[in-house]
């Protein structure tokens, strides 16, 4: 995830599956195509308050596993044996 602490209200860029991410562009005005970032791939939310904290944070989540399903088997063991 990239956040954007500049922004007011702040923006935050994160990796999802290309139909969700149709889906949410057409669904929520706060969700764009990801800002600077394969707009493929990638959304970024005005965190304005119109998406509620579960859907954030299901979507961060998600976004995580993404990114980490991309990582080499090294790198993805690595960040697994570091503590949380």
């Amino acid at each position: 995830a990239l956040v954007s602490q500049k922004d007011e209200p702040p923006r935050v860029t994160l990796k999802c599956a290309p139909a969700d991410g149709e889906l949410l562009v057409g669904q929520y005005q706060s969700v764009t195509p990801g800002y600077y970032m394969n707009k493929k791939h990638w959304i970024t939310i005005t965190l304005d308050g119109e998406l509620p904290d579960e859907m954030l944070t299901d979507l961060a989540e998600r976004s995580y596993e993404l990114v980490v399903s991309k990582l080499t088997k090294a790198d993805r063991n690595r960040l697994e044996q570091e503590p949380e």
